[in-house]
């Protein structure tokens, strides 16, 4: 990173700290917070994974154990170097309980002084409207984990494309996410128990069975699903007064620069992506050429080609908070990564090899993980600091390059520094005020 842009956050650093410091604090209140969402929240991999896991509640521990298929995950043995696979052939990552985002959210509190206990609900590949409807597993039940408790603050992390047009995302599915969102704000918010169809939730059989580019665009759903009796059990510990936020996901590598098709290696510590010979037109890529379908591609580099993913989730991310006055806000993560892209402090191009494999070369610091769609160590604690500065108000410059959970993860003191930074100038650039 070059010093000028370093002395650039530096001076803006110090100018939100003394705007934070001009009045008197106020002690902030105890907050019941919950985490709704999948891999983007729980982070997928070690070290980010189980960080801090103890001090933050794992809502679905419990269902993994009873049914490990309903996560898709494949605890078998730690998932942590150098402990072997316990079973061939069976996988060994993404072992509960999990940390994962809201762990190192829950350290920076704790260093803050702030009295949050923290809670996550999450599988993967989880879309809100599996969340609400219970639709993955029926020993997995998420619905059940937003009335457990009273929250004051929930957090809603969907699918990472869904928010995406149809035409821009292979999961790209707006009039779900929007819909789903909506319902869970007002399950969290008023509470009230329903039996009813996806029909009557959509308008309709008509409504409900039509394409996301029909005229009317609709969900695209089965007469089946469509027609599906759903219980909805009244949410008793239901919060008028709960923050609501959404979580803006990021622009993917994956989507936008060329390379072969993956699949997780299973037998790895970690389903670190190899490629997949069985690549097939119109689920994991081009059988033609073994090439993953990519959506944004009409930009000459790729961090323009990022831009315009970020630029389009922010639009539908805003865009949704500003219809409905009831959320609390939105936390821009996905914007947060785009400035780091910008401003050239990350990894921005030459994600793959010449061979269509991940590249690690170089040394910058790259937000995303071998997958290039999951966060990296790096992009977790970018996800957490923007998280925190929104929840919080506080300004995350103020934990400084010794910062506990940096420091635990593996993080640099200077990179550590450098991602506080981007996290605040992105929060006060969304309108965030930080003290």
């Amino acid at each position: 990173m070059n010093s000028k842009y370093r002395t650039s956050l530096t001076l803006t650093a110090l100018a939100i700290a003394l705007v934070g410091c001009s009045g008197s604090e106020k002690l902030d209140p105890p907050q019941n917070i919950l985490f709704v969402g999948n891999s983007y929240t729980f982070a997928r991999i070690a070290p980010a994974l189980q960080y801090n896991a103890a001090n933050v509640k794992d809502m679905t521990a419990a269902y993994n154990t009873v049914d490990p298929t309903g996560g898709n995950s494949f605890p078998i043995g730690t998932g942590l170097p150098p402990s072997p696979c316990a079973t061939p052939d069976t996988g060994c990552f993404e072992p509960h309980p999990w940390g994962g985002v809201p762990g190192i959210f829950k350290a920076l509190a704790d260093q803050s002084g702030l009295n949050y206990t923290v809670s996550l609900s999450t599988r993967n590949a989880a879309t809100l409207r599996g969340q609400f409807l219970n639709t993955a597993n029926a020993n997995w039940d998420l619905r059940a984990n937003m009335a457990r408790e009273k929250w004051d603050v929930v957090v809603l992390q969907g699918q990472s494309d869904e928010p995406l047009s149809p035409a821009k995302a292979k999961n790209g599915n707006p009039v779900s996410f929007k819909t789903y969102a909506n319902l869970i704000e007002q399950y969290i918010h008023t509470g009230t128990g329903v039996t009813t169809t996806e029909a009557d939730i959509f308008g309709g059989i008509a409504n409900c069975t039509a394409a996301v580019t029909a005229a009317v665009p609709g969900p695209g759903l089965s007469t089946a699903n469509c027609n599906t009796s759903r219980v909805i059990p009244a949410n008793t510990n239901a919060n008028p007064s709960a923050k609501v936020y959404l979580m803006q996901t990021w622009a993917r590598p994956d989507m936008v620069e060329a390379h072969k098709c993956t699949i997780a290696d299973k037998n790895s510590l970690n389903g670190a992506p190899i490629v997949d010979p069985t690549c097939s037109a119109g689920t994991n890529g081009s059988a033609t050429t073994g090439l993953n379908n990519l959506y944004y591609t009409s930009r000459a580099t790729t961090a323009e080609n990022l831009k315009d993913m970020a630029t389009d989730m922010s639009t539908v991310f805003y865009g949704l908070a500003e219809t409905n006055k009831k959320f609390a806000g939105v936390l821009p993560v996905g914007n947060a990564f785009q400035r780091a892209v910008d401003v050239k402090a990350v990894k921005s191009s030459n994600f793959y090899k010449a061979d269509g494999t991940y590249d690690e070369s170089g040394s910058q610091m790259n937000l995303w993980w071998f997958d290039r769609t999951h966060a990296s160590v790096y992009g977790s604690y970018l996800s957490a600091l923007v998280s925190f500065g929104t929840i919080s108000g506080r300004n995350p410059t103020a934990f400084g390059a010794n910062e506990k959970a940096a420091k635990d993860l593996g993080i640099s003191q200077n990179d550590a520094v450098l991602l506080q930074s981007i996290a605040a100038e992105t929060l006060v650039a969304s309108g965030v005020t930080l003290r």
